[in-house]
């Protein structure tokens, strides 16, 4: 990365007006780049730009949701109704993430081809919003392979969100900035899980028999059509890429949002470079050891993080009625909503990834050691406060690896569906991991995750290990040739 000074001196003489200004200044709108400072255009850029990007984290609240919501529905007759038996509703789960592993990288590579994400990210959601709201609304769906079908679609179409919107955002935010953005994809996790919770305890114990309908058909229902009317307001809020048209930017920050994609990405050639095929991109990520252990080692993070599949189940094994589970669901998540935007943001300020994923992923493992020592129930409920704190590793080693795989937008785009498609294996597996014949202690469970954490670590250091000799020869090569200090690997 070069320094400010020469960053400074890299760009044309429009964006080098030393003319003082500060943040918040009153500017005409209409003002040209030869009349406004770099500082001032890109404060006013960033402000925009995150008021229109805050967007996605409302869409992930609803996805997350959607995730979720079979694990409320679950304490409320949802199992019995459909007459799941012994690991039927585990199947339920995991073909949610099944759809995913078919979607993810092959809608990565239609975004790189398309003019306007917010159309394509926006009609996905309204129409997984859709089969979700299907779910509750047919009588005739007394039939488990029934609601398992539409499960597996709708992890079909969500596959596109998650990986879209990390992609859509590292077309717009430098490197040292992705983090502290990302970060609100966890807050995201939190608050969906606070308000969800809350949620779904005020309609599985209100409307239960509602117009003939059981309450889990509701709780179906209500999120399903929320998530199709955010959809649809997506479609007009959402920002699409700096490449083309942005009418909500004059043509000086249009201008300026390319120019620092160009900059972040100096010393790995150009930021829009001509356009490859997606053919060769997926092949060079097939072919990359380092995109399969990365993949690997976010596999296991993901199957770690499988509680959160199961948190009012394991909250319930408190003996409380399910209500109260669903309320003591909250504050946990609360504390871990703060965390996550403390850590992420950190991340970015010291430009540091493995040491804050290991962190996150510590606290889990704590967490885990906790809740299979006891059943006593203080303990066992900060236990859950330990374990909501792991969150934040996930977002930060999805920025790691947009940081890394960052050579050119159409193999950015590629390297993160490709390596969310491994990730996606750890969650299909994750909810064999907590099979009702080991509760309520669920001491295997634990153990389990312990170990696939402490796997996610061990293959997250050997990455940055690699990270760093690729750093130290390009610090010898450039030593040696004299040449001014070039792209170095974020670790």
């Amino acid at each position: 990365m070069s320094s400010p000074s020469e960053s400074r001196l890299l760009l044309p003489s429009e964006f080098s007006d030393p003319t003082p200004s500060t943040y918040g200044a009153s500017l005409n709108t209409n003002d040209d780049s030869e009349s406004v400072p770099r500082k001032v255009l890109e404060h006013r850029l960033l402000r925009k730009l995150d008021f229109r990007t805050a967007y996605l984290v409302l869409i992930y609240v609803l996805n997350q949701m959607d995730r979720h919501n079979a694990a409320a529905a679950r304490l409320c007759g949802f199992e019995e109704d459909l007459g799941m038996k012994g690991k039927q509703f585990n199947t339920l789960i995991s073909s949610l993430y099944i759809g995913y592993v078919f979607t993810q990288t092959p809608s990565n590579l239609i975004l790189t081809r398309i003019a306007k994400p917010s159309m394509y990210l926006s009609s996905c959601m309204s129409l997984w919003g859709l089969l979700t709201t299907l779910i509750g609304v047919f009588c005739c769906l007394t039939v488990y392979y029934q609601a398992l079908s539409l499960r597996f679609l709708v992890g079909f179409l969500e596959a596109t969100f998650y990986p879209g919107a990390f992609y859509l955002l590292s077309r717009w935010y430098k490197r040292e900035e992705l983090g502290y953005r990302t970060a609100f994809f966890t807050a995201a996790i939190g608050f969906s899980n606070v308000f969800g919770s809350l949620f779904a305890s005020g309609i599985l114990a209100n409307m239960e028999g509602f117009l003939g309908y059981a309450a889990w058909r509701w709780l179906f229902l209500i999120e399903g059509y929320l998530t199709v009317i955010v959809g649809i307001c997506g479609m007009f809020i959402l920002p699409d890429f700096p490449s083309g048209p942005a009418r909500w930017l004059t043509s000086a920050e249009l201008s300026l949002a390319r120019r620092r994609m160009e900059e972040d990405s100096r010393g790995h050639g150009p930021a829009e470079p001509k356009p490859s095929s997606g053919f060769s991109d997926l092949l060079s990520m097939v072919t990359d050891w380092k995109a399969w252990l990365i993949g690997t080692a976010l596999a296991c993070c993901n199957a770690s993080l499988s509680f959160n599949l199961f948190f009012p189940t394991l909250v319930a094994t408190m003996g409380y009625s399910p209500t109260i589970s669903l309320m003591l669901c909250a504050p946990p998540w609360i504390v871990s909503t703060i965390t996550a935007v403390i850590v992420a943001r950190h991340s970015d300020a010291t430009r540091e990834r493995f040491g804050h994923t290991a962190f996150a992923l510590s606290m889990m493992i704590t967490g885990y050691i906790l809740a299979s020592s006891t059943m006593n129930i203080t303990v066992r409920y900060l236990s859950l406060f330990f374990l909501t704190q792991s969150q934040v590793s996930n977002v930060v080693l999805l920025t790691w690896i947009s940081n890394t795989f960052a050579r050119s937008s159409s193999k950015r785009a590629v390297a993160i569906g490709f390596i969310n498609t491994i990730g996606m294996s750890g969650s299909i597996l994750s909810p064999y991991i907590w099979v009702s014949s080991w509760g309520p202690t669920y001491n295997n469970s634990c153990r389990i995750c312990i170990a696939l954490a402490s796997m996610a670590i061990i293959l997250c250091w050997v990455f940055k290990r690699h990270l760093e000799q690729l750093n130290e020869a390009a610090e010898a090569e450039e030593r040696e040739l004299r040449l001014p200090k070039g792209y170095r690997y974020l670790l």
